[in-house]
């Protein structure tokens, strides 16, 4: 058996496969883990066939609203899993969670169906991995935190920026090295073209996919193809826009290799500047200061133009009076002020590990080996019962700083939380932006939160 202090250690590096067979099979008697995923799509299986890579699992349980995805994420993981067999299938979180057979669940839908079925994963039994951001709205996420505290249960965040191999060298042999001396400013940043702008026409909801409840508590917009097929990242109905998708990764990241908590005050600017001539209405360019003591952490996207630096199109940019370290999901570099070694790193793939990798469809190669070291450290922290190193609690402040940003966006001023009070100080009109109301009959779960 392995304890919390020791599996952080190895966590991001990689826990072998003996150690991680050994505490799961402790923790389970003998058994596998019983694994449900809900949202069945890219990431969704991308995430389950990781944990499947790294721990003795039985998934049990497949969950989505498209019955051709799900039939085929059954067929696949069939293919995947050690037994063989096929899960069994739903297309209502609900009823799956109903059998509450199920030790870990994977939360994978877009983000306004993360809340929900997060907090009936946790009230079924379930350790959750929750994909970034948390929530659609900052209450979501309070409520969040608040239901994994009351029923004692881990929650793993998707933000495997802190597992990633090359970026956990960067924390330990850069910052927390001291090679940059003393920090004053942080810059986060991407340019990738991302943001679909089509015109689709408005046609019939085919009969293989449940509309309804694909949009559940979110406005019910006019059906114009495959939400689900990162069509739904274009609308603030239903995410965060590229702040939420992008800068959560980013910031989380920044936090966690210079333990910042929450900022103190929160400005943005930007909005739909550049590609105007689509339905999307998510800012295509976007600037945000995050005040910290001390220092600021400063975003800026553009869906649209070329990167200031082209090695470096989704990255940090961390200062320091002896240097600077730039760094990214493919690399980083340590650039010293003056004298000093200069230092380069590149991400770590694992083709000949995982020979699987090479053919799954849509992988993320770079990605691949932190989302594996992910899975571990969250085994890891179920086994100990400790917190994983994207707890549910660091999640949220993430993603309700990057909400935060654009709340303020859309007011054209500051903003500042109070996360004790649950509040945006001073400014009700602002404060009112923290919910966002429900579509009936779902119900906000910040309802139950209480003062």
């Amino acid at each position: 058996m392995i304890n919390r202090r020791e599996a952080l250690k190895v966590g991001a590096a990689g826990l072998t496969t003996s150690m991680l067979g050994n505490f799961a099979a402790g923790a389970q008697d003998g058994k596998a883990y019983r694994v449900g995923l809900i949202g069945c799509g890219w990431y969704g299986k991308s995430d389950l066939f990781r944990l499947i890579q790294v721990a003795p699992v039985e998934v049990v349980a497949l969950c989505d609203v498209d019955q051709h995805m799900l039939k085929g994420a059954a067929e696949m993981v069939a293919k995947r899993q050690k037994s063989g067999k096929t899960p069994r299938t739903h297309g209502d979180y609900r009823e799956m969670l109903k059998e509450k057979d199920l030790d870990v669940v994977l939360v994978a839908t877009p983000d306004h169906w993360h809340a929900l079925p997060m907090i009936a994963a946790v009230e079924a039994g379930a350790d959750v991995y929750v994909q970034k951001p948390i929530s659609h709205d900052v209450l979501e996420g309070e409520a969040m935190v608040a239901a994994a505290r009351k029923h004692g249960r881990v929650v793993q965040v998707g933000t495997q920026r802190k597992s990633t191999p090359h970026l956990v060298d960067a924390k330990k042999n850069v910052v927390d090295a001291g090679l940059l001396g003393k920090i004053g400013h942080v810059e986060v940043c991407c340019y990738y073209h991302m943001r679909a702008n089509g015109n689709p026409p408005v046609v019939p909801p085919p009969d293989f996919l449940d509309y309804e409840m694909w949009t559940g508590p979110a406005p019910l917009r006019p059906y114009d193809g495959l939400p689900h097929v990162r069509w739904w990242r274009t609308f603030n109905e239903y995410g965060n826009g590229i702040m939420g998708d992008m800068c959560v990764h980013m910031l989380d990241t920044v936090r966690w290799m210079l333990d910042l908590k929450w900022p103190t005050k929160i400005s943005s600017t930007g909005g739909v500047l550049v590609q105007k001539e689509g339905k999307s209405n998510i800012a295509d360019t976007q600037v945000a200061t995050f005040e910290y003591p001390g220092l600021n952490v400063v975003w800026q996207h553009r869906s649209w133009g070329t990167p200031p630096d082209p090695d470096y199109p989704w990255a940090l940019f961390i200062y320091g009076e002896k240097g600077t370290l730039k760094a990214s999901t493919m690399r980083y570099d340590f650039v010293p002020q003056g004298e000093g070694k200069a230092i380069h790193k590149d991400c770590v793939f694992e083709r000949e590990q995982y020979p699987e990798d090479v053919t799954e469809p849509e992988i993320e190669l770079n990605a691949a080996p932190a989302t594996r070291a992910h899975m571990k450290d969250f085994l890891a922290a179920i086994e100990s019962r400790g917190k994983p190193i994207a707890d549910i609690e660091e999640g949220h402040i993430s993603t309700a700083s990057c909400i935060l940003a654009n709340i303020a966006m859309k007011l054209n001023r500051p903003v500042s939380y109070d996360p004790a009070r649950r509040t945006i100080i001073g400014d009700d009109q602002a404060a009112a932006l923290l919910k966002i109301p429900y579509r009936a009959p779902w119900r906000h779960p910040a309802d139950s939160l209480g003062g």
